[in-house]
């Protein structure tokens, strides 16, 4: 999906306003998950807690009153992009590992896991694995063939 960069602005905004509340050099907060919840009708971003306690909230004017069937599934990427380009805010909130970030409807579905963080190990793009278990599979049978 192609995205303006006011688009990036304002989710790069709602980042840096939740790192003012888990700021690095706090004690760290049991938190397991950050809820990104997307209203397709208002393009509303409101960033949750665990308890559903809203921590911010920007509008995305170009979500708002979309109507794509596909709406979440193009969004994913676009969110993934700034939590990925801002790594240094994401990675370093005062909240102890492992946490991730989950893209969430209106209906307060989890609809993809955006981003983990556990330690040294971050997770960008789920995806990225897809079709591992096939693969290797596959070398293992090639390989006992010879």
């Amino acid at each position: 999906m192609n995205f303006k960069e006011q688009t990036q602005q304002q989710l790069e905004r709602a980042l840096r306003k939740l790192a003012e509340k888990f700021p690095a050099e706090q004690e760290a907060t049991m938190l397991s998950d950050i809820h990104f919840r997307v209203s397709q009708d208002t393009g509303e971003v409101t960033i949750l807690d665990d308890d559903d306690r809203e921590l911010t909230r920007c509008v995305v004017e170009e979500w708002i009153d979309n109507k794509d069937d596909e709406f979440y599934e193009s969004i994913t990427p676009v969110i993934r992009h700034c939590l990925s380009a801002n790594a240094q805010l994401a990675d370093n909130l005062s909240i102890l590992k492992p946490y991730a970030f989950v893209l969430e409807d209106d209906d307060r579905e989890a609809v993809a896991e955006l981003y983990v963080v556990d330690g040294d190990t971050v997770i960008v793009d789920p995806d990225l694995m897809e079709g591992l278990d096939k693969d290797l599979d596959d070398f293992l049978e090639n390989l006992l063939k010879s």
